[in-house]
């Protein structure tokens, strides 16, 4: 049984264009993945794809005029939004993109120190600081008094040590140094060697090839394909979606090819497959019908075409 398991959500928002004309915005379109227990499922995709989107949806903490529709369950039961509370910080923890979620008024040791369930919170709390480099004095200091970096050392070290079942990672390496990020990788790969479940947001690939098991690449709000970490590589020859295909093709480190034309905004989404304007491989059929997700090679993908 996955640990989390997604299924055709979509999210979409109100929202006044002007006077009071309402707008509806389909963000995220018949989304689906799962994440089994010891597991590290990385992420990707372009900015708006709908990454960070998820995850505040799995955790129940989206704005009041977000409509959700579609199948969220945590080890097999339905999440629902007092099940989310429920979880929200024990069985689920978030490494959030942006330090804001630091509470500003309250000391930073003190904050790590409320996701200890076992052992003595103290002392959990300064060795993890001692294992991301913080010193002594910073579980003295308030949020503000911190650079980028420490915020976000002090967001990993929570999620490390709360014993959460799943462990969700919106961009967990930017403003850390190389050595820090070998260090909070090798984190997520021991947690997901335990048994936990751990889902890695990012831009950065080449990060998520050095512990993910599975990467979901995510396009205009969807998942267009889940493959193994194995099939990232080479000129992407094992890739099984065209904008997979054409996203690792475009790393500096492989081709530096520019994929020509741009993803669609959500108040303008294509009526097809949501690539087919900038598919090479786009036929008729991609311009009226959206492809379901399907298996192919061991990995999943939506595309007709696939093989």
């Amino acid at each position: 049984m996955p640990i989390l398991e997604v299924r055709d959500l979509s999210i979409s928002f109100q929202q006044y264009k002007s006077g009071l004309r309402q707008e509806k915005l389909n963000v995220i379109t018949n989304l689906s993945l799962e994440i089994q227990a010891g597991e590290i499922l990385a992420v990707v995709g372009a900015s708006g794809s709908g990454k960070s989107l998820l995850a505040h949806a799995i955790l129940g903490i989206l704005p009041s005029n977000a409509a959700v529709n579609g199948s969220m369950r945590f080890a097999g039961e339905e999440l629902t939004l007092a099940r989310q509370e429920e979880l929200r910080g024990r069985e689920i923890a978030l490494i959030p993109q942006s330090v804001n979620f630091l509470d500003p008024l309250m000391r930073v040791g003190a904050q790590v120190r409320t996701a200890v369930r076992q052992g003595n919170a103290t002392q959990v709390q300064k060795e993890v600081f001692h294992r991301y480099g913080l010193g002594s004095d910073v579980e003295k200091l308030y949020p503000f008094q911190l650079s980028g970096g420490m915020a976000r050392r002090a967001l990993v070290s929570t999620a490390v040590i709360s014993g959460s079942k799943l462990i969700i990672a919106d961009e967990p390496t930017p403003g850390l140094d190389s050595k820090v990020i070998q260090e909070a990788l090798r984190s997520f790969r021991e947690l997901a060697d335990q048994g936990c479940a751990v889902m890695m947001i990012t831009h950065d690939i080449e990060s998520a090839l050095q512990i993910a098991d599975k990467i979901a690449v995510f396009y205009a709000g969807t998942t267009v394909e889940v493959a193994p970490v194995q099939d990232f590589s080479g000129r992407g020859e094992s890739l099984r979606h065209p904008y997979s295909r054409a996203l690792w093709r475009a790393l500096p480190q492989n081709d530096f090819m520019p994929i020509p034309g741009s993803q669609p905004l959500a108040n303008a989404l294509p009526p097809g497959c949501l690539f087919a304007p900038r598919c090479k491989m786009a036929k008729e059929e991609c311009s009226h019908s959206r492809p379901p997700m399907r298996e192919v090679r061991q990995g999943l993908v939506r595309c007709f075409y696939a093989s």
